[in-house]
């Protein structure tokens, strides 16, 4: 049996590894070389590789099972005490920010670490929605205003409505007016059709000027006779 301080020799490992394969437990006392925990009672409950690791004798200690080294372990005396003495590391609180993503940092209570230093076997992080802001209602704005060119039985009109309200009434506007409306809308196509009518009204009433040219004409030649048969 190899004394507290020395640690575990090459015959206390073989016997250790005999009694894990007949499904016996071995109970360990921690040398001074583990730190805190020395002089406090264990279990081993497997040993691994020596050539992957010199942690190789993994010791259930209180709720964690951890990997020590030979040297940090000793063969316990008969009579040790069962009970592990259980070190508490509690997480600092994380203050939650206001906007973004809250992370709460959820760590399991693990034993005092070798030399001097808290082991941590695995850390949670629980990931929490920020809450978002609420969003102010929009004013209804006014509303849509609609203004109508059109043309009907040779007349250009323009109306105004906004929403369900007739603001003006169609009135008539001179064809000089309509072509300047159109204009300032500058669509493709539009300011065409609009000349393509007005052309046709011009020629149309220039056709009408003709014929009432020519009755006049007649009408002046006419009135030429009467003049000297009176």
């Amino acid at each position: 049996m190899g004394a507290a301080g020395q640690g575990l020799s090459s015959d206390e490992v073989q016997s250790i590894r005999e009694a894990l394969a007949a499904g016996r437990k071995p109970k360990v006392v921690f040398t001074s070389s583990a730190g805190q925990v020395a002089g406090q009672v264990g279990q081993v409950v497997g040993l691994t590789d020596p050539a992957v690791s010199d942690e190789f004798v993994v010791v259930r200690f209180g709720r964690d099972e951890l990997p020590f080294s030979p040297a940090d372990v000793a063969v316990a005396p008969r009579g040790a005490g069962r009970k592990v003495a259980e070190v508490r590391v509690e997480p600092e609180p994380v203050a939650p920010p206001v906007v973004e993503p809250e992370f709460v940092l959820d760590t399991p209570r693990v034993p005092a670490a070798r030399r001097e230093e808290p082991r941590v076997e695995s850390a949670q992080v629980e990931v929490k929605p920020a809450r978002r802001p609420v969003k102010a209602a929009k004013a209804k704005g006014p509303a849509g205003l609609t203004v109508t060119l059109a043309y009907a039985d040779g007349e250009w009109t323009v109306a105004a409505q906004q929403g369900a309200k007739a603001l003006a009434k169609p009135y008539v506007v001179k064809p000089a007016e309509a072509l300047r409306m159109v204009a300032l809308v500058d669509v493709p196509g539009v300011q065409e059709a609009v000349e393509q009518i007005v052309g046709a009204e011009r020629a149309e009433a220039e056709q009408q000027a003709e014929r009432l040219r020519a009755e006049l004409a007649e009408i002046e030649v006419r009135l030429a006779e009467l003049r000297e048969a009176g």
